[in-house]
């Protein structure tokens, strides 16, 4: 048996590649939308991708089940639960695939979706009876489980979900042999659970002894757990739901529609009709000189996940971008299936060198120059857009948490005067939201570079703090 774990730190997402060789068979499970490794891989090994599962429908990215379908002629398989406008092979609790020395077995698992499945995987050579591993998607992570809320809006509650999460996991995956090996659809990172490792694979016993939700507890102490203190959910998270139950257009479509450079005078007619200017060049760049009205998020970061949750995928976008990672900037987009891109500003920040009319900057402090500016009594509005939990832990004194995920909605918080110093943990995070701020017509913002990083590395022994510690 031939098996391989792709793991998409961006979007702490894994997919797998699982070949008979016996058969030359391929099986891919919840595939990204760029699918040219598992074809390339297949292509390696000589092996024909005849097969494609989705564990569920995923909400965080835009699944490659079409592009397999199309690219490779693979079968799409869903849980039974699931209704797609695209044919598939729904799979039932107990239902088996099986070829050459490789079978797999099906639990329903919903959850953290309705439709969630997961895949038992047996190597029949190495032992026939007991499986090697199972692909749990987003039911089962290493130390979490997945969130009950994210389908609340679509007709079916979180307590449901929750009671039904209850029972995939002790009726079923606990039950399994505790050498089993656990394959998961998301690591740390994900905002599909809260508090997932940031390893890529355990055992059942591991998770027995280890993960939080798998202690013994009552139906009723688990439903509280597990639905307290998830993080926000991105408005995308829908979006990309539903995309994933559609037949859509693939991203080799997308890209090809999208790709091509655009004159300045493309380019600001396109942002006078209301189209999203989406800068993905490092901060450092942005901060020392950008086109007014863009929005920065770094290549560099998370992009996907913070493109997602800072834009709407319903409005158009153009693109500045380093030259040379146009192609990159537009994918790593449509794996979240932000598709509507309408091209790039040819040759970048350098088309406009003749208007600097059109150019702005970021101030940007040190450590060391926000501390001076602390000694000087001048009033400062500190925003601090970290997680609510980040902040709890440490922040800054009288600073005020606005989280970044929710800026666009609270801009009305943050006064015009005194200057705002944005800050987040090391600067990628605070960029984005000058970006948004600068946007909205906010004149003196402050970048504070290196975050909270910076600020704990000037810490000296018996020298004033300028960090609230949780007690």
């Amino acid at each position: 048996m031939i098996f391989k774990q792709y793991y998409l730190r961006c979007l702490a997402h894994a997919s797998y590649l699982i070949g008979d060789e016996k058969t030359k068979t391929a099986i891919v499970v919840d595939p990204q939308r760029d699918v040219e490794q598992y074809l390339k891989d297949a292509q390696k090994y000589a092996l024909q991708i005849q097969h494609v599962f989705l564990t569920h429908f995923h909400a965080d990215f835009v699944a490659g089940h079409l592009e397999l379908r199309d690219q490779a002629g693979a079968k799409i398989h869903l849980g039974a639960r699931a209704e797609a406008e695209f044919a598939f092979t729904a799979e039932k609790d107990g239902g088996r695939l099986e070829t050459g020395d490789i079978r797999l077995e099906f639990l329903e698992t919903p959850g953290h979706t309705p439709e969630g499945l997961s895949i038992l995987v047996f190597d029949l050579k190495e032992n026939p009876k007991q499986p090697k591993m199972v692909l749990t998607g987003d039911t089962l992570f290493i130390g979490d489980v997945g969130r009950p809320d994210l389908m609340a809006s679509v007709g079916i509650s979180e307590q449901e979900l929750a009671e039904m999460l209850y029972d995939s996991l002790r009726q079923k995956l606990m039950k399994l042999p505790e050498d089993t090996l656990v394959y998961p659809a998301h690591g740390a990172g994900s905002l599909c659970g809260k508090k997932l490792s940031e390893d890529t694979v355990s055992t059942i016993g591991q998770q027995l002894m280890s993960n939080y939700a798998l202690q013994p507890m009552s139906r009723e102490a688990f439903i509280a757990l597990v639905t307290e203190n998830q993080p926000q959910a991105p408005q995308y998270f829908s979006y990309d739901a539903r995309l994933n139950k559609q037949e859509r257009q693939s991203l080799s479509q997308s890209l090809k529609a999208s790709l091509h450079p655009l004159s300045l005078e493309e380019f600001l007619q396109k942002q006078k009709q209301g189209a999203q200017v989406l800068d993905t060049r490092p901060e450092g760049d942005f901060l020392a000189a950008h086109m007014q009205g863009a929005v920065q998020v770094g290549l560099g970061g998370k992009f996907a996940t913070w493109a997602g949750i800072v834009l709407n995928p319903e409005i158009p976008i153009i693109l500045i971008a380093e030259p040379g990672t146009e192609y990159e900037s537009e994918m790593r987009l449509g794996r979240i299936g932000f598709d509507k891109v309408e091209g790039f500003l040819n040759e970048g920040m350098q088309a406009l060198k003749s208007r600097p009319d059109l150019v702005e900057s970021t101030i940007a402090w040190t450590a060391g120059e926000f501390e001076e500016h602390l000694a000087s009594d001048s009033p400062l509005f500190i925003l601090d857009v970290r997680a609510p939990g980040e902040y709890e832990e440490s922040h800054i004194q009288n600073a005020i948490n606005i989280p970044l995920s929710n800026l666009n909605q609270r801009m009305s918080e943050i006064p015009n005067d005194p200057p705002v110093l944005v800050h987040c943990a090391g600067g990628y995070r605070s960029t984005i939201a000058c970006s948004l701020l600068q946007k909205q017509g906010f004149s003196h913002i402050i970048n504070l570079i290196g975050g909270m990083g910076a600020l704990e590395t000037k810490k000296e022994p018996g020298k004033t703090i300028l960090v609230s510690e949780k007690t």
